[in-house]
């Protein structure tokens, strides 16, 4: 009986999806068109450093101090300098990001025994930028430290000598340290979530404007009933919307499955349900469609995007700023994505989550049901 009078609602919902452009593109072309934008525009990655390098002394042993920075992706020599006000200059027009200065008694103080004062002068106009600059040269230096010294006990007849500590590091889940590894799983949530609130925000309130809402009053229905009815060919095509996102992520960035696909296909439908409800909750809200348009841009872009670590580290943040942060159901999907996609790991690693997005979700769709409750009777 609740089917035969939910079907009416759902046909009418696939038609007027099919005769709303918006909408259409909101949900299946918009969603593959901003993992590709930010997919390439953010980047973490630390690479190809302009550097310019004012040797004083032009020895030997300078030029192998500086093959450390040259043969590496993370610095790319620019400029070759004769005097100091160059730094300045190019410094300020941001030409170059660092600054090396080798002293001209660089040889003379290795063979002394004596140390060797190297000057690096950074940007830190960009602080991310700067701090990991400072730790490539940090290492650069250090390994070249270690080789003069090794060589050193070696002439000296120490041929047996070692290092005490053999480092050797193993980097699990992603070996190559790219953050779009990192990035993906939650552009794939910061889309999702914009996307489907947005769309699903118009659809009471555009049954309002435009006199339909009538015909619902007069019907059986209950609120329930209607939001089950309206929530279905949204979570459907958000559904194939939500696969094409993962497609793109894998053939464009190769952000691959490496876990249960049950448990994402779990994660992504209780994700989903959760902006549906948020979004049919802003729609019974909103007075007009442009209203409904900047509720669903405040309640979901800004949240998803500070509050969900996504780009920042929820345990950085001051302490109240974290207890809002469990208030965003994307910080949610997040730990069961990165965990499924590139961990793989199963039910144990984010079960809780998985727990409090269920939560969520019937939150929000009860509340958007109560509301509709009240709109067909003001109406």
């Amino acid at each position: 009986m609740i089917l035969e009078r939910i079907r009416p609602v759902v046909k009418k919902e696939f038609r007027q999806i099919a005769r709303d452009r918006r909408s259409l593109i909101l949900l299946l072309v918009l969603p593959a068109f901003l993992l590709i934008m930010y997919g390439y525009a953010l980047n973490f990655d630390v690479k190809h450093l302009a550097l310019a390098v004012l040797d004083l002394e032009k020895s030997q042993r300078s030029r192998d101090f500086l093959d450390g920075f040259l043969h590496t992706e993370y610095f790319d020599l620019k400029f070759d300098l004769d005097n100091m006000k160059q730094i300045d200059d190019l410094m300020g027009k941001g030409e170059v990001q660092v600054a090396l200065v080798i002293p001209r008694d660089f040889s003379r103080a290795l063979l002394a025994a004596r140390e060797s004062p190297v000057q690096v002068i950074i940007d830190g106009e960009e602080t991310g930028i700067a701090g990991t600059a400072i730790g490539y040269v940090s290492a650069i230096a250090q390994s070249y430290s270690t080789q003069l010294v090794l060589k050193a006990m070696r002439t000296a007849g120490r041929g047996d000598l070692q290092l005490p500590v053999d480092f050797h590091p193993r980097i699990w889940f992603n070996p190559e340290l790219r953050s779009v590894r990192f990035l993906i799983p939650g552009l794939i949530a910061f889309i999702l979530m914009i996307t489907v609130v947005i769309s699903t925000s118009f659809s009471v309130v555009r049954e309002i404007e435009r006199g339909s809402i009538e015909q619902l009053i007069v019907s059986p229905l209950r609120p329930a009933e209607l939001i089950i009815g309206k929530t279905i060919p949204y979570a459907l095509i958000s559904l194939l919307s939500a696969h094409s996102v993962l497609l793109f992520g894998y053939l464009l960035f190769d952000v691959s499955l490496k876990g249960s696909y049950a448990w994402l296909l779990t994660g992504i439908l209780l994700f989903l349900l959760c902006g549906l409800g948020l979004g049919l909750l802003i729609s019974t809200i909103a007075s007009t469609q442009q209203v409904a348009f900047m509720l669903a841009v405040i309640m979901t872009m800004l949240p998803t995007f500070i509050l969900s670590g996504f780009v920042f580290p929820i345990r950085n943040m001051p302490p109240i700023v974290q207890a809002v942060t469990y208030l965003i159901p994307a910080r949610y999907f997040l730990v069961i994505l990165r965990g499924v996609m590139l961990k793989g790991v199963g039910l144990g690693a984010f079960g809780r989550e998985l727990a409090l997005l269920a939560g969520f979700a019937f939150l929000a769709l009860f509340l958007s049901s109560v509301r509709m409750g009240k709109t067909l009777k003001k109406g």
